[in-house]
C-alpha cells in the first residue's frame, strides 16, 4: 500500500541533506557506471578474442616437427624431423572414426606469381581437399581443389582474394586463365577469402600430390592439420582433442626415434587449449572488474551508512516520539531503511542506465583488435539491480538498528 506520507518524509530527509546526499548518491552511481563499464569491455575482450578464432576452424590442431634436443638410442641432437606423407596416411587412417576434417601441407617457400606483366610473392601450399574447410575459407568464385585433382596431378589452383586483385588488375575473370608459379603455368579455378584479412588470403593452394612432384617435394611435408569430430561441450571437446594430440606425438617420436621427453622435436598447436588459457585468462580479468567495481560500490554503501547515521541521530527526538506513542522497532528500521534504499536506488538506476547508454552508442564504434562490441547482457543487469538493492538495505540496516535501539527516555532528552 503506498504510504504518502512516508515518502515525504523521506524527500524531507533529503532535502535537509542536500550536498551529503547528493555526494553519496554520486559515489553510488559512480561505482554502478564504472562496474557495468568495466564489465562491458571485459565481454568486448572476449568476443575480440573469439573473432582472432575464427580464422581457423574451432578445433583445429596443426602438427609441427623440429629440430630434437636430446640425445636417444645413439643418435646426437640436432636432427631436424622431417615428416612423410606416411606419417599423415596412418593417421589419417588410424583415426578415420574420429576425424573430422584432415589435411597434410606442402609449402613453396619464396613461390614468385606472375600473370601477365603483374607478379608478387606469395605463399604456396600444396592441400588436400578438407583444407577449406580446415582454414574457414569460402569460395567467391569457382571451386576449392577436390581428390580428382589430387589423384591426377592437376596443375589447378585455387588463390586468394588479395593475389586476385594484385595479379587481375583490370576486374577479368581469373576463372580458367593461367599463372605462373616459378615459371610453371597453372589454371586458376577458384578464389576463396578467408576470415583472417589479407594476410590469409594472400595465398594461393593447389593440390598436395601436384605440389610435391612439380615442385621437388617428393614425399615430404611441412605440417598436419586435423579436426575432430564435434563434442556435446567444450569440455569434452579439449578432453578429446588433448587425448589425439598426444597419442600422436608419441606415434610420431616412436616413428622418428625421438626420445620420449623430448619437447622441442614435436609441437601441437591445439586451437581448443589456445582458447582455454585466453577464456580462463578472461574470466580472471572479469573477476577482477568484478572486484574493482564492488570495491567502489562499497565505498558508496559506506557513504550512505555514515549519511543514515548522522539522520538517525538528527531525527533521535521524533525517534523517540514515534516509540513513546507504541510505534514497534520493526516500523523504525522499515522508516530507516526506505531512505537508503530510496537514495542507493535512484543514484544506482542513474550510474546503471548512464553505463547502458554509453555502451549502446559508443561500444560499437571501438574497432582495435582484441575488442569487439563491448556490452553487457540482461542478466548482468539484473544482478546489478539486485547489488543495488541488496547495497541499499546492507547501508541503512546498521542505522535502522541503531534507531530501534533508542530507549524513548533518553530520545525525549536529545536536544
Amino acid at each position: 500500500m503506498f504510504d504518502l506520507e512516508r515518502w515525504e518524509e523521506i524527500f524531507d530527509t533529503i532535502r535537509k541533506n542536500k550536498l551529503r546526499t547528493f555526494l553519496t548518491g554520486l559515489s553510488v552511481a559512480s561505482g554502478i557506471f564504472i562496474l557495468v563499464i568495466l564489465l562491458g569491455i571485459g565481454e568486448g575482450m572476449r568476443n575480440g578474442i573469439s573473432e582472432e578464432f575464427k580464422s581457423d576452424a574451432a578445433n583445429i590442431m596443426y602438427v609441427y616437427t623440429g629440430v630434437t634436443s636430446k640425445e636417444y638410442k645413439g643418435l646426437n641432437p640436432g636432427r631436424r624431423i622431417q615428416m612423410k606423407n606416411e606419417d599423415f596416411n596412418y593417421t589419417a587412417l588410424k583415426y578415420q572414426d574420429d576425424l573430422e576434417y584432415k589435411s597434410s601441407i606442402y609449402r613453396i617457400w619464396n613461390g614468385i606469381v606472375n600473370y601477365g606483366k603483374e607478379s608478387g610473392s606469395y605463399r604456396v601450399e600444396g592441400v588436400y581437399p578438407d583444407y577449406q574447410f580446415l582454414e574457414n575459407s569460402g569460395m567467391i568464385e569457382g571451386r576449392f581443389v577436390n581428390y580428382k585433382d589430387h589423384d591426377n596431378f592437376e596443375k589447378v589452383v585455387v588463390v586468394g582474394n588479395k593475389v586476385r586483385n594484385d595479379l587481375f588488375k583490370d576486374s577479368k575473370d581469373p576463372l580458367g586463365e593461367y599463372i605462373q608459379i616459378s615459371g610453371i603455368n597453372f589454371k586458376v579455378i577458384g578464389v576463396f577469402t578467408d576470415p583472417g584479412g589479407e594476410r590469409e588470403e594472400s595465398r594461393v593452394f593447389m593440390p598436395l600430390s601436384t605440389a610435391q612432384r612439380v615442385f621437388g617435394g617428393a614425399n615430404n611435408i611441412a605440417n598436419m592439420a586435423f579436426t575432430l569430430e564435434p563434442e556435446d561441450n567444450f569440455e569434452a571437446a579439449l578432453a578429446a582433442s588433448n587425448r589425439f594430440s598426444a597419442d600422436v606425438k608419441n606415434q610420431l617420436k616412436e616413428s622418428h626415434t625421438i626420445a620420449p621427453d623430448d619437447e622441442r622435436a614435436v609441437t601441437i598447436n591445439n586451437s581448443l587449449e589456445n582458447a582455454k588459457r585466453f577464456y580462463d585468462l578472461m574470466d580472471m580479468i572479469k573477476f577482477f572488474f568484478w572486484g574493482v567495481g564492488i570495491c567502489t560500490i562499497i565505498a558508496g554503501v559506506v557513504g550512505v551508512s555514515n549519511i543514515m547515521l548522522i539522520i538517525v541521530k538528527e531525527r533521535t527526538r521524533e525517534i523517540g516520539i514515534r516509540k513513546a506513542l507504541g510505534a514497534e522497532p520493526l516500523s523504525i528500521v522499515g522508516m530507516v531503511l526506505h531512505e537508503s534504499i530510496f537514495v542507493t536506488a535512484i543514484a544506482g538506476f542513474i550510474g546503471l542506465i548512464a553505463s547502458l547508454l554509453l555502451l549502446e552508442f559508443v561500444g560499437p564504434l571501438i574497432e582495435t583488435q582484441y575488442i569487439s562490441n563491448p556490452a553487457v547482457n540482461f542478466n548482468v543487469a539484473l544482478t546489478t539491480v539486485f547489488i543495488l538493492v541488496l547495497a541499499g538495505a546492507i547501508a541503512g540496516f546498521f542505522p535502522a538498528w541503531r534507531a530501534a535501539r533508542i530507549k524513548p527516555i533518553v530520545a525525549l532528552r536529545d536536544e
